[in-house]
């Protein structure tokens, strides 16, 4: 008998890993071998054809390793693999919360088991290679534990209050649902600074000085309350820089990499800090928390439709249908629409950046110094000066860096 299902997964799979790799290929090939006016005197010829020759070896390891999950997935579909999972985790006879969990607890598990070797690639190999990674091997492997462990954890307190809705509530189940994943996820984010970010870096507060003294005259002329300016060590792990805002609240937390503070001077710290500081001005955290919340909740209606559906079963070779697996496959149908919204959050986003860039140089007067510190920003990463159009569309949450700054260079002439 045809299951509609199946080719539909089938495409979805194999047609979006094809689509990414077009994608992929078209920014490699896109990338100018001609360095850009403005960053002459920033980037010396060699350093920047080893930022793209940077970008061409994380694009490539990216698509192996999608190409990697993608087979796994489909050939894992089309044996049954998924119904053995089920039927091992039905052999301990728990119940259908605890089950879920043993089912989704091996899959992940097996998942993130692929997913190491890869990450020990992008750190050891690539990352060593262009200069950027400080992370030792039991670093490494520690935090291979803790993201293990956490993840478990997390997971495994929202996929129990889903399962347990789904299976108790009726057909309000997807609301119910989304209120405690939505409050869940309000606990974690105010608890997040204080307790499981501190679990992989060291926050120390920003000891006095000129660059602290700079950012409480700025922060004051803009009637900022700041609850905390902390210095990070992201230097244990990598030479790579960047700053951001996290938290509400009394755990609302500045976050410097200490990286930043060694490579920036006073005044392009500032800016930088400012633009931060813009994004909370704009309730730019709020919106977008906001969205996320909007889409989980979509998400969550679309799929009390699929629970129980027996020809969706059917494409997995599944001898049972359970609530469960309802939700574990539902997930591929909903990636086309989940990349949809990624497309349209991403336009968001890079709207309220360059209202951030705005915000800064306004506020703190100061645009030589933002767009010394973006320059910086791009060169101590290698960033990519030359993205596809179709590569920023679909992908980046920031706009360009060239983009950025003809934007700041055309308000401020």
């Amino acid at each position: 008998m045809h299951n509609f299902y199946l080719p539909v997964i089938l495409l979805i799979l194999i047609g979006g890993y094809v689509v990414n790799v077009i994608i992929e290929k078209l920014d490699i090939h896109h990338a100018s071998p001609i360095l850009p006016r403005e960053f002459e005197g920033y980037y010396d010829p060699e350093k920047y054809a080893r930022s793209q020759s940077y970008l061409r070896e994380k694009i490539y390891l990216g698509l192996i390793e999608g190409m990697t999950f993608t087979i796994i997935v489909t050939v894992s579909t089309l044996a049954g693999w998924f119904n053995l999972i089920d039927i091992f985790a039905r052999s301990f006879h728990r119940g259908p919360i605890i089950t879920g969990l043993l089912f989704f607890g091996i899959l992940f598990t097996l998942s993130y088991m692929v997913s190491i070797p890869f990450s020990a690639v992008r750190t050891f190999v690539i990352e060593e290679k262009y200069g950027f990674n400080r992370t030792t091997r039991k670093t490494f492997t520690v935090d291979v534990i803790k993201h293990f462990i956490l993840t478990v954890i997390v997971g495994a307190v929202m996929l129990s209050a889903v399962l347990w809705f789904f299976g108790s509530t009726g057909s309000a189940a997807w609301f119910y649902s989304w209120i405690a994943v939505t409050a869940f996820q309000i606990f974690i984010i105010f608890i997040a600074p204080v307790t499981i970010m501190p679990l992989f870096n060291k926050f120390t507060p920003l000891e006095d000085g000129e660059l602290k003294n700079a950012i409480v005259g700025y922060a004051a002329s803009q009637d900022f309350k700041l609850q905390g300016i902390y210095k990070m060590d992201a230097s244990r792990r990598s030479s790579k820089s960047n700053a951001f805002f996290t938290g509400f609240g009394k755990y609302r937390r500045i976050v410097l990499y200490d990286t930043l503070i060694e490579k920036m001077k006073v005044d392009e710290l500032v800016a930088v800090l400012a633009h931060e500081i813009g994004h909370y001005k704009h309730r730019d955290i709020f919106k977008g928390f906001t969205t996320a919340v909007l889409s989980i909740g979509l998400m969550l209606f679309m799929m009390s439709f699929f629970i129980g559906n027996r020809g969706l079963a059917a494409a997995f070779k599944m001898d049972n249908v359970s609530i469960y697996t309802g939700l574990f496959f539902f997930t591929f149908l909903y990636e086309p629409i989940n990349a949809i919204f990624s497309v349209i959050t991403n336009y968001i986003t890079r709207r309220f950046e360059s209202a951030a860039d705005e915000f800064s140089v306004i506020t703190y007067k100061q645009p030589e110094a933002m767009i010394n510190a973006l320059k910086r920003l791009s060169v101590d990463n290698l960033t990519n000066l030359t993205p596809h159009p179709i590569k920023v569309f679909l992908t980046y949450s920031h706009p360009p860096v060239m983009t950025r700054i003809e934007m700041i260079r055309r308000r401020n002439p």
